[in-house]
């Protein structure tokens, strides 16, 4: 699997927070039937592996990745429990240098010319620019991409990103896709009302479909 491309064709990756495993299952369903089969499960809640494992196990169509990798010991677990990419806030030359090691496709975060730097150093040929809007959104990118394009690096910004800046985003070629929490709110999750889950998603991919064709 080429993670960048899969990533790509999604174009948007809904960035879950779950706080019981029990909703991981109906969560993702209600996620690719929408239209958003890649998913980004956060670890920040100690039911992230086991939603990760269960949303393997349950829903097979679903690509899932592990968000908010900050530790080493939380690259371990996303990869046992089935995720198939990691991604983090920051880059951490430890974590990138046992990804590596692990053969676990990895996209550390970054704000900065020398963090790009850094990751692309690193061997990250993907990196997660975060918190987006707040680091400069769009132009903060091109900028960027103004001393690093020559190096072919993909951006997945995350981070203030919504269904009304989003297309901004998509229409720029070296972002592969975006981070969002505004597909899974946490009101929603918390009613169990994966209905209006859906509706998000559907929304979200009826507008990467519009902007990308």
């Amino acid at each position: 699997m080429n993670i960048i491309e899969t990533l790509k064709s999604a174009g948007i990756i809904p960035v879950i927070v779950i706080e019981k495993e029990e909703q991981a299952v109906p969560l993702a369903k209600a996620l690719v039937k929408g239209g958003l089969p890649v998913l980004e499960v956060t670890f920040r809640t100690k039911a992230a592996a086991g939603a990760i494992a269960a949303i393997k196990r349950e829903v097979p169509e679903a690509i899932v990745g592990a968000g908010t990798i900050l530790t080493v010991e939380q690259l371990r677990a996303a990869k046992k429990a089935g995720a198939v990419f990691g991604v983090a806030p920051g880059f951490d030359p430890v974590i990138m240098e046992e990804a590596k090691a692990e053969l676990f496709p990895f996209c550390p975060g970054i704000a900065t010319a020398s963090e790009l730097s850094q990751a692309l150093t690193a061997g990250a040929p993907m990196v997660k620019f975060f918190p987006a809007e707040a680091a400069g959104g769009v132009k903060m990118i091109k900028n960027l991409l103004g001393a690093f394009r020559f190096t072919g690096v993909k951006f997945m910004p995350t981070g203030g990103v919504n269904l009304s800046n989003v297309g901004d985003y998509l229409a720029v070629p070296e972002i592969v896709a975006c981070g969002g929490t505004w597909i899974v709110p946490k009101d929603a999750l918390a009613a169990g009302d994966y209905a209006a889950i859906e509706k998000l998603a559907a929304d979200a991919s009826a507008l990467v479909k519009k902007i990308r064709g």
